[in-house]
């Protein structure tokens, strides 16, 4: 965890906006602003699932470069504000998070919880919404959607036998190429909305590519495959001619409206 008094909610990697691809990784980071302190947490917390995607920010950074693409990462920690969940989940800002209280989260005010959208979730939407605005606009196509997260190998006392998951609505043109890639190695257990389901209304990928039409996936990587700079890397390596070759399909920069199965958009 860092700090800084000039605390910025997202941060820009540049690429060739030509391309059509955006990247996103809204838990990259477990930073906080200098004025919450440490939420009221021992430093050892910041070293867990809760407070960021552990692997993300390394994972993400050097698709983009393989890929030559932009992305936008949030800059705060999960524990603040989770950037990827709708401004009415109740878990946007957790109080308990896998069996850790988070004292500076209790009480929220209604005049605090106002003050995190405004000040790290919005603006971090916004440069979201600005970059696959400005990346349509360079390509002169519907942009390709891919968010990069990460996941821990246990949770709740259970196992997860799964390498990699692919979460995905109703719009599958990024998710069953993406699948059906990467189960080609035979080593590696591929979930399909695993280990979590990809319908999760208010989330990133509703916000900004499903009421949009827009193309996507997100995809999970175990955080134990990708915890140190050499499992990161390896995996990029695997992802990156994959995800430029879903980049190339025909469909894939079309606007094309699936809905949700949240309810309609």
């Amino acid at each position: 965890m860092t700090r800084s008094t000039v605390f910025a909610p997202f941060d820009i990697v540049e690429g060739d906006r030509k391309k059509g691809i955006v990247l996103l990784a809204d838990h990259a980071r477990r930073d906080l602003p200098e004025e919450y302190g440490s939420l009221g947490l021992p430093a050892a917390e910041f070293e867990r699932h809760i407070a960021y995607d552990i692997g993300v920010e390394t994972v993400t950074r050097e698709l983009a470069a393989a890929l030559d693409a932009p992305a936008v990462l949030a800059g705060f920690s999960r524990l603040l504000i989770d950037p990827n969940r709708g401004e009415d989940d109740p878990t946007l800002i957790r109080q308990l998070y896998d069996g850790t209280i988070v004292p500076g989260n209790y009480p929220m005010a209604a005049e605090e919880r106002e003050k995190r959208l405004d000040r790290f979730y919005r603006p971090y939407h916004d440069a979201v919404a600005a970059m696959i605005a400005s990346v349509a606009h360079a390509s002169g196509k519907a942009p390709f959607i891919f968010s990069v997260h990460s996941f821990t190998p246990s949770m709740q006392g259970f196992i997860r036998p799964w390498h990699v998951g692919i979460l995905w609505d109703r719009d599958d043109r990024v998710a069953r190429p993406l699948i059906d890639m990467l189960a080609e190695d035979r080593a590696l257990i591929v979930g399909d909305n695993e280990p979590y389901d990809g319908a999760l209304r208010g989330d990133t990928m509703f916000r900004h590519a499903i009421v949009n039409g827009y193309a996507h996936a997100l995809i999970e990587i175990r955080q134990d495959l990708i915890a140190d700079r050499a499992g990161a890397v390896a995996w990029v390596e695997r992802l990156a001619p994959i995800v430029d070759a879903i980049d190339r399909r025909a469909d894939i920069h079309e606007v094309k409206m699936f809905g949700s199965r949240t309810e309609p958009v």
